[in-house]
């Protein structure tokens, strides 16, 4: 048997060792056969019911022009299946335990499911970094957890031995090298109420993905961003940096907050771990960005396996709807969302020795075929199910990629919920652009820009 047969044995009986380094030259020759570019499997199920992958979706709009909306090439698709609180039981295990959560408090909460469309992509010269990054990829010298070097371009272990390979897969996952957004976090309460958390305008770049990258060029981040609000008018103008590391044992999380009151930028809370979200009224930690976002260090993971699930995917309708239609109470309106069945790794992560989170365990599913996490189970110290992330994908033809959009996080213990991320209605809707100048990302930069 080949060790590409075992990878994918062992992770279906829930134990893999450990790799700290990468592939073999002839085991990384899978992902030009058995394995798509980026190491999903190519073939479909048994079933037929999830397709092989043929190349993924690039087919950009007549007349598209960038941050125009996206359209939804599948619109006129009917669900094949309707799962509703009446009936979840019978497909338990393709679900998440969040969505088994609210299925139980709402009667009215339901899955539409469509039919799969295996639409992620790539450009070819990422697809030839992750071919490259499969055998020089590994861990820095103070593990994995810390960070991974050899490594730009391209997800860096697409034949994942371990729970860590697979969580820094979604975190170096493809969005491009760089966008411009205008987003929203809106906080909807458990009686219902709905409040806008913040409006502001990102800018992002991912030198690791930037033109030509290589492992010695990407420095030492990998994620630069800058948020400026421009609502409520409570936060008109406050405005925040963040600099998310390659090495977290070597290189400090960065990050600066502008507040107008003050006219000064000063140091803030890193874009990681357990602080709260200001702007979500305490519904999210700032590692719940994306699913999970910055450090993986305050975790064992470990890798449960691969199966098929139910997960939202190749969502283009839902940006384009009204936010006042999207957000009922206790949760999404369910005619807005698109589901499917896709195969994702499953990876749980418990506390590690001497760390402190406020959720001492997760559980992550991450599709095999972009690696963002779709969805996330948390737990609170008491062992009770208390947040659920449930993420959206949002097809982008022009660059091209599926890429992970909108987000709701879930409290499941006290009710409501917060959705972030949004752009809905917007004009500019997630544009990509060149990379930007190393001067968009400086304190004094942030502080010129706010003031604007």
């Amino acid at each position: 048997m080949s060790k590409i047969c075992i990878f994918v044995v062992a992770a279906l009986l829930g134990g893999m060792p450990a790799a700290e380094a990468g592939v073999t030259a002839a085991e990384a020759e899978a992902l030009k056969g058995a394995l798509t570019p980026l190491g999903a499997e190519r073939a479909g199920n048994a079933e037929g019911t999830i397709p092989s992958w043929t190349g993924g979706y690039s087919t950009v709009a007549p007349g598209y022009k960038p941050g125009d909306p996206r359209p939804d090439p599948f619109a006129d698709e009917k669900p094949i299946l309707t799962i509703t609180a009446a009936n979840f039981t019978a497909y338990a295990d393709k679900l998440p335990e969040g969505a088994k959560a609210l299925f139980k408090a709402f009667p009215d909460y339901r899955m539409n499911v469509y039919p799969t469309h295996r639409t992620a992509a790539a450009p070819a010269d990422v697809y030839e970094n992750v071919y490259r990054n499969a055998t020089r990829a590994h861990a820095v010298r103070e593990g994995l957890s810390s960070g991974v070097e050899g490594a730009a371009g391209g997800i860096p272990f697409p034949l994942p031995q371990s729970g860590l390979e697979v969580v820094w897969n979604h975190l170096l996952a493809f969005w491009g090298a760089a966008r411009e957004a205008h987003l929203s976090t809106y906080v909807v309460s458990a009686a219902g109420n709905v409040d806008l958390g913040a409006r502001y305008r990102e800018v992002a770049d991912f030198p690791y993905y930037a033109p030509g990258a290589t492992p010695e060029s990407v420095g030492s981040y990998y994620f630069k961003t800058r948020h400026i609000e421009d609502a409520p008018p409570s936060k008109y103008g406050e405005a925040y940096l963040a600099w998310q590391p390659l090495n977290i044992a070597r290189t400090k999380f960065a990050a600066w907050r502008y507040v107008p009151g003050e006219r000064r930028v000063r140091r803030g809370p890193s874009l990681s771990y357990d602080t709260p979200d200001p702007d979500a009224s305490g519904f999210e930690t700032l590692d719940e960005y994306y699913i999970f976002f910055g450090g993986p260090d305050r975790y064992d993971f470990k890798l449960l396996g691969k199966k098929e699930m139910y997960v939202p995917y190749n969502n283009n309708r839902l940006y384009q709807r009204p936010v006042q239609e999207i957000l009922g109470r206790g949760h999404a309106n369910p005619d807005d969302l698109r589901y499917e069945l896709h195969r994702v790794w499953v990876v749980e992560g418990t506390l590690a020795a001497g760390k402190h989170h406020v959720v001492p365990r997760r559980r992550l599913y991450i599709d095999e075929d972009s690696w963002f996490a779709l969805y996330s189970d948390s737990w609170d110290e008491e062992g009770r199910l208390w947040k659920f992330g449930h993420g959206t994908m949002y097809l982008v033809p022009d660059l091209p990629a599926i890429v992970l959009g909108s987000q709701f996080v879930y409290d499941l213990v006290l009710g409501g919920y917060v959705y972030g991320f949004a752009f809905n209605g917007d004009p500019i809707q997630y544009k990509v652009t060149p990379p930007h100048p190393e001067s968009t990302y400086t304190p004094e930069t942030l502080a010129t820009e706010a003031i604007r």
